[in-house]
C-alpha cells in the first residue's frame, strides 16, 4: 500500500513539473508585434562599459550598426581612460564614421561611483546628463544587438501611453566552449528569462526590469529623479522598474530577444555570477516571479531526496517516480534553454541543467550570508536586506 501511495505522489510531482514546463514553453511563443511608427523619435543609446567582455569588438560594431530609423546618439561611458575597451570603442567609432555614419558618437568618463551607487548606475546617470534624444536607451556591454532590437523596443514603448520602459528579453546564444559556459547560459536561458516572459504575458507588463537593453520615456526617468532615486540598491535595473511602477508607469517586455555573449567562463567565475544573479533576485519584490523559480528548484530537490530516501528504504519502484520528477525538471530547464534560442547543449554539456539546479542551495546560502559581492572589478558591501551599505565600492 505504501509503495502505491509513494508512487502516486511521485507521479503527481512529475505531472506538476511537466505542466509548469508547458506553461513556460507556451509563454515563449511569438506574440503580436507592435505596429511600425510613422515617425521615430530621436534616441540616445547609453552603453556603460567596464572591462573587456568576450568578443567586445563585435559587440561594439553591432551596437553601432543599430538599424534604428530615427536619429541616434550613442554614448559610451567608461570609469576612466585606462579601460582596455576605450581604444576598441574609438576604433569602432572611426570605422562607423568612415563608412558614412552621421550620428553622434561620443566617449564619456564618469569616474568612480560615490557611496551607495554601483558603477553601472553611476555610468548610466552620467550618460543621462549628456543625453539629447527624445527617448533614452541603456544597453549592457555584453549585448550583441541586431538591427531590429532598438526599433522594436521603441515601437513597444510607444504602443502604450502608460508605459515608462520597454526592455528586451535576453538569451545567451554562443556555442559553449566548455561545460562551464553551458551552465552559465542555462542560468539565464533556462531559469530567469522564461519566468520573466511568463509573467509579462500573464499581466501584460512587469513590476521590474531585467535590463540588458531597455528604452525609457523622458518623463518616466524624470519621475524617478533621472535614476538618482534608485541609488542605494545593488539590483539597479530591477529597482528602476519597481520605482517606475510606483510612479504610475508600466514596464513592458518586447517580443524580440537580444543576444548576450557569455564565453570563456571558469567555475569560480560561474559560481560568483550565479551568486550575483540570485542576489539580484532579492530585489524582486513581486513574489510570483521568485516563487515560480524557487518552486522549480524545490521540485528538483524533492524528487532527488525523496527518490534517494525511498531507494534506501527498499522501495525501489516508488523511488523511480520521484527521481523521474527530478528528471522532468532537469529536462525542462534544458528544453527551455533551447526554446529561448540557446545553442543546443549536446551530449558533452547535457549535464549543465543538473549542475545549475544542484548548486542552487549552496548559492542561496551564500547570498543570504555574504556581506560583500564582486561585480565588474568592484567589491560591494551589502547590508542585511541586500541593499548597498553606506560605504563606497572598492576595487578588488
Amino acid at each position: 500500500m505504501f509503495d502505491w501511495i509513494a508512487s502516486a505522489v511521485g507521479v503527481a510531482l512529475a505531472i506538476a513539473a511537466l505542466r509548469t514546463h508547458r506553461t513556460l514553453r507556451a509563454a515563449l511563443e511569438d506574440g503580436a508585434r507592435p505596429e511600425r511608427l510613422a515617425h521615430y523619435p530621436s534616441l540616445t543609446v547609453i552603453r556603460p562599459i567596464k572591462g573587456l567582455d568576450p568578443e567586445a569588438e563585435e559587440n561594439l560594431r553591432a551596437g553601432l550598426d543599430h538599424g534604428y530609423p530615427g536619429s541616434v546618439e550613442t554614448l559610451f561611458v567608461f570609469d576612466a581612460e585606462d579601460d582596455p575597451v576605450v581604444s576598441l570603442a574609438r576604433q569602432a567609432i572611426a570605422e562607423r564614421r568612415a563608412s558614412g555614419g552621421r550620428e553622434t558618437l561620443e566617449i564619456l568618463f564618469c569616474g568612480d561611483p560615490p557611496p551607495g551607487r554601483t558603477g553601472k548606475l553611476n555610468a548610466m546617470i552620467h550618460g543621462l546628463r549628456h543625453a539629447c534624444g527624445d527617448l533614452v536607451a541603456f544597453v549592457d556591454s555584453d549585448v550583441r544587438s541586431d538591427r531590429d532590437a532598438l526599433r522594436i523596443a521603441v515601437e513597444t514603448l510607444l504602443s502604450d501611453p502608460k508605459a515608462g520602459s520597454a526592455a528586451a528579453p535576453a538569451v545567451v546564444t554562443p556555442r559553449p566552449r566548455s561545460l562551464c559556459d553551458a551552465a552559465s547560459a542555462i542560468l539565464l536561458n533556462g531559469l530567469y528569462s522564461p519566468s520573466s516572459r511568463l509573467e509579462a504575458r500573464r499581466r501584460g507588463e512587469l513590476p521590474f526590469i531585467m535590463g540588458q537593453l531597455m528604452v525609457f520615456r523622458r518623463e518616466a526617468l524624470r519621475a524617478i529623479g533621472n535614476l538618482e532615486d534608485v541609488a542605494g540598491n545593488f539590483v539597479d535595473d530591477i529597482q528602476i522598474g519597481a520605482h517606475l511602477r510606483r510612479a504610475g508607469f508600466r514596464n513592458l517586455l518586447t517580443r524580440h530577444a537580444v543576444e548576450i555573449i557569455w564565453l570563456g567562463a571558469r567555475w569560480t567565475g560561474f559560481f560568483e555570477n550565479f551568486v550575483r544573479w540570485m542576489t539580484f533576485s532579492r530585489g524582486f519584490e513581486w513574489r510570483p516571479f521568485k516563487l515560480g523559480v524557487m518552486l522549480r528548484i524545490s521540485a528538483f530537490f524533492v524528487g532527488i531526496l525523496g527518490g534517494a530516501t525511498l531507494a534506501a528504504a527498499g522501495h525501489a519502484a516508488a523511488s523511480l517516480t520521484w527521481l523521474g520528477a527530478a528528471a522532468v525538471v532537469t529536462g525542462s530547464v534544458g528544453r527551455l534553454h533551447a526554446a529561448m534560442g540557446g545553442h543546443p547543449l549536446g551530449l558533452r554539456n547535457g549535464i549543465a541543467p543538473a549542475i545549475v539546479l544542484l548548486l542552487a542551495p549552496v548559492v542561496f546560502v551564500r547570498v543570504y550570508t555574504q556581506k560583500r559581492v564582486a561585480w565588474r572589478g568592484r567589491s560591494y558591501e551589502l547590508d542585511r536586506s541586500g541593499r548597498l551599505a553606506r560605504r563606497s565600492a572598492s576595487p578588488y
